[in-house]
């Protein structure tokens, strides 16, 4: 491969690191919720790569007459702890060869040199620019940049005409400079394009001579970078905290809003439960009965009806008989115990099953005596005044409208609500405020 070729590449590296700024394809190795401690990440990698080693570079530094740079094979492995997403810390190793010619020397002039690197080992930070900008949340594309310190041990063999020189191996302190592109291609995994950029010591290629005294190589190459750990992790390097919190941000959103839709959704169901029972405790003919009981709907007014909402029959040459009504001990122990075992649902004019026997036993007693009966609700001073009046005559309707059911005459009860307005003890103790929570039955 030429140098201009070599160039070429160098600088279509550095390029795409520009253009990935315009690149903004999403993805998304995170799950976790922002300000997650590292241990809830896998926060090592492992990488290898492979690529070209010689000594020409984007600056043209150092070339000392060498204008035929040879390429060889290098290679690398590394291994990181990431300490947040755009930051982490890298060791790696590098090794292959380094060698180039001189076509113009002459005498005994070096024409041609190999450097031999059997080994290095350098520490470098790397930043990761993709992770830290607000406006690329996870992206599959993430430029990164790297600075270190390592030592490199190094053999040189020079040439001059046909005479061969080679020096003692060296270990010397190196700064290796790394750019490129990581390719989040799947969970835990990156594809890696990069160009790294070695300052050595002088006599990495044989010469002393030159206006910079170290010299410089590059190394051109691709690899794959794997993190470590438990799989089900997210990976750190992968990670933006940007994206943390908008995604952590539109999960609470959908939440909250799936709860105000159920809220929403279940209160129209009550309000339209409650229309229903409204429209069945209305009597729309005013013959006393309630609708839901009356089977005889639309019932003119003054019409003397049963407990069905019928009318009555007709019955000429009547003969008014003036009954003297006569309550009786026995008659006031079956509404005291009617009274005693009232119960309904908690907020609710629903009567309890529980209480139905001896509401049953109070219709009998009107029907077999033709009493009349005064139902009176009463409530606590718990909640609104005009919630508790509600409460209270639907209450005595409710007992009402179920002792017509079983045969009572509607004509004969009346059914009023005074809410808290004649409470029988205090309402500043929960004993007081049980007795006041009453509906009272008075026979006539």
């Amino acid at each position: 491969m030429k140098i201009k070729t070599l160039r070429n590449l160098s600088l279509a590296v550095a390029a795409g690191l520009i253009s990935t700024a315009s690149y903004a394809q999403s993805t998304n190795d995170s799950g976790n919720t922002p300000f997650a401690p590292s241990t809830s990440y896998r926060t090592w990698s492992v990488g290898v790569n492979a690529g070209l080693l010689n000594q020409t570079n984007l600056f043209n530094f150092n070339r000392e007459g060498f204008n035929k740079m040879d390429n060889n094979v290098g290679y690398s492995v590394y291994i990181k702890k990431h300490i947040s997403p755009s930051f982490g810390l890298k060791a790696q190793y590098l090794g292959g060869k380094v060698g180039g010619t001189n076509e113009n020397a002459t005498g005994n002039q070096i024409s041609k040199f190999e450097t031999k690197t059997p080994w290095s080992a350098a520490l470098s930070a790397e930043w990761t620019m993709a992770n830290t900008d607000w406006m690329f949340l996870n992206n599959i594309i993430k430029p990164y940049a790297a600075i270190g310190i390592g030592a490199l041990n190094y053999e040189t063999t020079t040439f001059a005409g046909s005479v061969s020189n080679t020096a003692d191996s060296k270990t010397k302190l190196y700064v290796p400079m790394d750019a490129g592109l990581k390719f989040a291609v799947a969970k835990g995994i990156s594809l890696d394009l990069g160009y790294q950029l070695n300052w050595a010591n002088k006599n990495f290629n044989g010469i002393e001579s030159g206006a910079i005294k170290e010299d410089l190589f590059t190394y051109i190459h691709a690899g794959v970078e794997i993190a470590l750990g438990n799989r089900e992790k997210p990976y750190l390097a992968h990670s933006n905290p940007v994206a943390n919190l908008v995604n952590d941000a539109n999960r609470k959103y959908d939440a909250i809003k799936a709860e105000r839709d159920a809220l929403v959704a279940s209160n129209s169901q009550l309000k339209l439960k409650l229309d229903e029972i409204s429209a069945d405790l209305r009597d729309d003919d005013g013959d006393g009965v309630a609708n839901k009981f009356d089977k005889c709907p639309n019932t003119p007014a003054g019409v003397k009806v049963d407990g069905a909402g019928c009318p009555l029959p007709e019955m000429k040459n009547e003969t008014k008989v003036i009954e003297k009504i006569i309550v009786t001990e026995e008659d006031k122990k079956v509404v005291d115990e009617a009274i005693k075992n009232l119960e309904f649902d908690l907020g609710k004019a629903t009567i309890r099953s529980t209480s139905h026997a001896s509401l049953n036993r109070v219709a009998s007693l009107l029907i077999e005596k033709n009493f009349s009966l005064k139902l009176a609700g009463h409530t606590d001073n718990t909640g609104s005044l005009q919630t508790n009046l509600r409460l209270s005559k639907e209450r005595a309707e409710s007992v009402k409208a179920y002792l017509v059911s079983k045969g009572a005459n509607a004509s004969r009860i009346e059914a009023v609500g005074y809410g808290p307005n004649q409470p029988i003890a205090t309402n500043a103790t929960a004993e007081g405020r049980q007795q006041n929570r009453r509906v009272e039955f008075l026979l006539f």
